[in-house]
């Protein structure tokens, strides 16, 4: 069974193509949900109705896929609570000039 570190980790490498940072530095990722060979990603975008969701989606399953091919997963896009700016990790905050 996978554990959310090694999940975490295969996540930095999804970025976010229209501001170029990944997903978990960004804030994005709520919640992982680990049931035996399945896991949940609950996460949201920068701003509902992003273009990007289809791509960040298929790059969270093919990291997931990446570490253990033998697990499922799924993406839960959700809205609340909405995104800002202050759930970027430092290390964003700093590539993004904030």
């Amino acid at each position: 069974m996978l554990t959310e570190d090694q999940i975490m980790e295969a996540l930095h490498l999804v970025i976010d193509p229209e501001i170029g940072i990944n997903i978990v530095d960004l804030g994005l990722i709520y919640n992982l949900d680990i049931q035996n060979d399945s896991i949940v990603v609950t996460m949201t975008l920068t701003t509902p109705g992003c273009p990007m969701y289809s791509s960040m989606a298929e790059g969270v399953e093919r990291a997931i896929k990446h570490i253990d091919p033998n697990v499922s997963s799924e993406v839960n896009l959700v809205w609340e609570p909405r995104w800002t700016p202050d759930m970027m990790t430092d290390y964003a905050k700093e590539q993004l000039g904030y």
